[in-house]
């Protein structure tokens, strides 16, 4: 990624290329603020509320959550492409079936994000996603050999760490949900090592020869109900859903609503943010978003911790923050 430039602003430090256009760069840096802070709440409360409809809720079915999610985007993208008012491709079979194999990581990735969040607190959550860095970072070293600076390895040991010294301190440890997160970073890690081979390739057989952020969400999503339905099944979901009387919940249904809305915000969201500054200030600002959503879920839900296990979060918040800053300067 790079810095956008469009008609002589840089959008990266809001530069005009004329002296003297105080405005116009006043204006650029309102939207940037904006796009910013929309970017940052729509992620956070995404999470907030997955949290609350898991957990607070006691909602056995992430499957079944992340279904309707899904199926919310694809309504509401589907009305804006018909409008008029986004584009998207036309999703046929050669394109599904170029895409299906990522999509089965995609529908993992978010499975076991589901069911780990379900057991472990958000702070937590955030800390160990860490651990994805890593494995990113040694997959694309031996798949793409690819290598990486000093400051990048110093950045990832240090994520390592927190992650294993925030697990010995947490003082809701729970077996299962580390084992749904640590399956979730693979995951991830190879949902990230193999988009970009996987566009590459469904860019040739899309009418445009090309492929906008809007038309992945809308054939992901599209790809991964089917998917989803089956291993609802295969996780015995089905009988829960009928048994349980939360489906039987107004309120119920208007958290699981905004729950989609706000999966689909994001997307928007950071399209519209990446567009008004760029890669760097994207990075870095996602980085340090990290901060007040580990706090938030720390408060919101009434964590129980320790000074070692707080040490710890921070630490890899911290740590997170620094590898951010290394990439960057690696790229640079």
């Amino acid at each position: 990624m790079k810095s956008y430039e469009h008609d002589g602003v840089d959008l990266e430090d809001g530069k005009t290329g004329k002296s003297g256009d105080k405005p116009i760069q006043k204006k650029i840096h309102n939207r940037a603020l904006l796009s910013g802070l929309a970017y940052c709440i729509s992620s956070c409360s995404m999470i907030l509320v997955n949290k609350f409809v898991l957990s607070s809720y006691n909602f056995n079915a992430g499957i079944f959550l992340m279904l309707y999610q899904n199926f919310v985007s694809v309504i509401i993208v589907g009305i804006l492409s018909f409008m008029g008012l986004i584009s998207t491709e036309p999703l046929t079979l050669r394109l599904m079936k170029v895409w299906f194999p990522v999509n089965v990581i995609f529908v993992g990735m978010l499975i076991t994000s589901m069911f780990s969040l379900k057991y472990i607190n958000v702070a937590m959550v955030t800390v160990l996603k860490n651990v994805t860095n890593v494995i990113t970072a040694v997959g694309e070293m031996y798949l793409f050999n690819k290598q990486h600076d000093n400051r990048v390895w110093a950045a990832l040991f240090l994520m390592i760490i927190s992650a294993v010294s925030g697990g010995i301190t947490d003082l809701q440890f729970h077996a299962v949900g580390y084992a749904w997160q640590i399956a979730n970073c693979f995951l991830t890690a190879s949902y990230s090592l193999t988009l970009r081979r996987t566009m590459d390739t469904a860019k040739q057989v899309t009418q445009s020869g090309n492929l906008n952020e809007f038309s992945m969400v809308l054939l992901n999503n599209t790809l991964s109900l089917p998917l989803g339905i089956l291993l609802s099944f295969f996780f015995n979901e089905i009988d829960y859903l009928y048994q349980t009387p939360l489906l039987r919940l107004p309120s119920f249904w208007m958290v699981m609503t905004l729950s989609g809305l706000l999966g689909l915000a994001i997307s928007f969201t950071s399209m519209w943010f990446l567009h008004q500054t760029g890669a760097t200030t994207y990075s870095l600002v996602g980085s340090l978003n990290k901060i007040p959503l580990s706090i938030a879920g720390i408060v919101l839900f009434n964590v129980p911790t320790s000074l070692q296990n707080s040490g710890s979060i921070l630490f890899g918040l911290v740590a997170g923050v620094v590898f951010a800053r290394a990439k960057l300067r690696e790229k640079s």
